[in-house]
């Protein structure tokens, strides 16, 4: 395996021109036209450029499913300086064993002052995902887009409806015991929002201050808000602002209007946003009993207030 990321690409730095693609790289960036900046081929439309190199990626979004990191994607890649992988590479979890050349070809090139992300929500929840990204590059940058756990998991549910419909009702699959009423946290969607549990993984490899929460509701209500945040995080210059968002009435979705080479406006898909089914009030207040504690001790391991409970006794 190559080294820790960093290195090898530093390594492939000092190794100079290579073939003359180093040579016309550079000259491409010092060129006029903003073509450096863009990182994009000359021609209008083109998304991949011919020059640059396939970097390993130097943040990740993580998680979480049904959280809102798809939206995000989409507006952080409206930035110059972002480039990445539009589907999800499963590296980290499922295609660990191709090794990191693989997960480096999967990758878009970048010129040197561009970062390569992907997002792949399932490594919040895989064991091995924290010490894999940490023995890549320990100073790789996590997001993770959380949302309140009682509608991540009827979205969650929703999603699965939608490919099963012979599935059971939600109810029936949350509790172990519905009389006693037991929550069955061992059914994926559920356990996935309990944050603390996972989030607790991740921090024995990577610093606080490596990862940034982005709350999936505020993403929805104040996406320019949000969006400055990852910017900050990220080190890029604050070029995704209030100008590249206009809310879709009929998504109920902010979508983006001029995103990454194209004119036209960019709304996420028709598997986002679905309507979801009708739950048990009884239900939702039992799940919300069962998250709460472990909502409270994710608001004190991050020191941030995600309002979740507040959202709730408004309704």
């Amino acid at each position: 395996q190559p080294g820790s990321g960093g290195g090898g690409r530093l390594a492939a730095d000092a190794a100079g021109p290579r073939g003359g693609d180093r040579g016309a790289e550079r000259s491409l960036r010092e060129g006029p036209a903003g073509v450096q900046h863009h990182g994009r081929g000359a021609e209008p439309g083109r998304t991949t450029p011919d020059y640059g190199e396939k970097r390993l990626p130097q943040a990740l979004i993580i998680g979480v499913k049904k959280g809102g990191t798809r939206a995000l994607l989409e507006a952080i890649r409206a930035h110059p300086d972002v480039r990445a992988v539009g589907t999800e590479p499963h590296f980290f979890d499922r295609n660990y064993e191709k090794g990191l050349e693989w997960y480096r070809n999967v990758m878009p090139k970048t010129l040197d002052g561009q970062i390569t992300m992907e997002k792949t929500p399932s490594y919040f929840v895989t064991n091995e995902a924290p010490r894999r990204i940490h023995s890549m590059a320990k100073d790789t940058k996590l997001i993770v887009v959380v949302r309140n756990p009682v509608t991540r998991a009827i979205s969650d549910y929703t999603q699965t409806l939608s490919k099963k419909p012979e599935i059971p009702t939600f109810e029936v699959l949350a509790f172990k015991n519905r009389t006693l009423g037991l929550i069955d946290a061992s059914w994926s969607a559920i356990r996935i929002g309990i944050y603390a549990l996972h989030l607790e993984n991740w921090l024995q490899y990577f610093p606080l201050s490596q990862i940034l929460f982005v709350s999936g509701e505020r993403l929805i209500t104040d996406p320019a808000g949000e969006m400055a945040k990852v910017q900050d995080f990220l080190g890029l210059k604050r070029i995704v602002t209030e100008k590249h968002f206009y809310f879709n009435k009929t998504k109920g979705f902010p979508c983006l209007k001029k995103p990454e080479d194209s004119s036209a406006p960019r709304c996420l898909g028709k598997s986002k946003g679905r309507t979801h089914p009708k739950i048990d009030p009884d239900v939702i207040h039992r799940l919300r009993k069962f998250y709460k504690p472990f909502n409270v001790m994710f608001y004190q391991m991050t020191g941030q207030d995600f309002k979740w409970e507040q959202e709730e006794s408004d309704k």
